[in-house]
């Protein structure tokens, strides 16, 4: 194959997957490598293409929950090689350790968290039991990981923060291009069963995975005793949990899909966006339907938003300081032109093209 493009795992809707629809649609050819994938836990337009993985996707508690399969994911990795000229290996932690038989772009949404950001990803509930694992494994997998990223012909970073964070790794000075926001404007909309009465008053929104470092607690605790509604869409580990202290005002919904997500986005009044993220993708998608956002003053949203441009900005995620923001954005007037003129720097055009430039200066240049 001229091009093939690898994921760590296909069993999750987010932006990474996202990233991996918008190479797809440039390379429509390439089949997708993989450790893990369900159709019915992603999104569907992966129906559509060559998806291709490995011994571990026949493990279906694997493909349920991925971290189980940590131990097992490197070694496997490993020894697979993937057959083409130009490899795109969308990594969070495992893509761009595939062996290939070509050239290997890296297009890194973050070094992996488990050996560099550790105590952020387990966050403070974590098991003793799972704690002590990583621990006990960090040593073998940060020596696997910086072997994978020496083989790399080129690197790429989704922001200027994890740039910074594959400086520290591996000593690689990697490209920024921000990646497209994945959940278009166009298209449908359908009211989620659990929202629809929602319609008539506008309700703050937070789009997140349910993790520790996300930060979605916080948020759900800073509406607490508020009068405006909070929705929560995501899934993840937390979910639990989250569900079982929800204030009278927060809804959480998760599973939604993109018609489900549009009518989220174009009925809400804003969006809380309180974790460390890599790049902050759901900024701009908020943008997109001319809502503005309330926003940590961390990570990859010092990459899209910009200070009463575009949203608000608080310096900690604690309830009282996103309540605090939450007030300020709602006593400014925000012009939805604006926002979606900030969107538009950002397209999916640009990031293909981009894409497409790299892959061929690759396959120019001697084996």
């Amino acid at each position: 194959m001229p091009v093939a493009i690898a994921h760590d795992y296909l069993t999750q809707r987010g932006g990474a997957e996202r990233v991996v629809l918008a190479l797809s649609r440039e390379f429509p050819e390439a089949p997708i490598h993989t450790t893990l994938y369900d159709p019915d836990g992603t999104y569907p337009d992966f129906r559509d293409r060559t998806v291709v993985t490995g011994p571990l996707d026949r493990v279906a508690p694997f493909r349920a929950d991925h971290r189980r399969a940590l131990p097992f994911l490197a070694p496997v990795v490993g020894s697979t090689t993937v057959d083409a000229d130009i490899v795109i290996a969308s990594s969070s932690g495992w893509a761009h350790g595939f062996r290939t038989t070509g050239r290997t772009l890296v297009y890194c949404h973050n070094p992996a968290r488990w050996l560099y950001q550790r105590e952020e990803y387990l966050g403070d509930d974590a098991s003793p039991l799972l704690e002590a694992g990583l621990k006990g494994l960090a040593p073998v997998l940060t020596r696997w990981d910086r072997r994978a990223a020496s083989r790399a012909s080129r690197y790429l970073a989704n922001s200027t923060v994890v740039r910074d964070r594959v400086r520290a790794a591996y000593g690689i000075e990697a490209e920024v291009l921000p990646p497209p926001p994945g959940l278009q404007t166009e298209g449908d909309q359908v009211a989620h069963p659990e929202l629809a009465d929602l319609a008539g008053q506008p309700y703050w929104l937070v789009v997140s995975r349910l993790l520790p470092y996300k930060n979605v607690r916080e948020a759900v605790e800073a509406f607490r005793g508020r009068s405006e509604h909070l929705v929560v869409v995501g899934a993840g580990p937390e979910k639990e949990s989250l569900q079982r202290v929800l204030p009278v005002n927060v809804r959480l919904v998760s599973d939604l899909t993109d018609a489900q997500l549009r009518w989220a986005y174009d009925h809400a009044r804003g969006l809380v966006a309180a974790s460390r993220e890599d790049f902050g993708l759901t900024p701009l998608e908020a943008n997109a339907w001319g809502r503005p956002v309330v926003a940590l003053r961390a990570g990859g949203y010092l990459d899209t938003v910009v200070e009463g441009v575009n949203g608000i900005f608080f310096d900690e995620s604690t309830p009282v300081l996103i309540s605090r923001a939450v007030d300020e954005a709602a006593r400014r007037s925000w012009e939805a032109e604006v926002l979606t003129r900030h969107v538009e720097s950002f397209g999916e055009t640009a990031f293909r093209r981009r894409i497409r430039e790299i892959v061929t200066e690759l396959r120019q240049q001697a084996p």
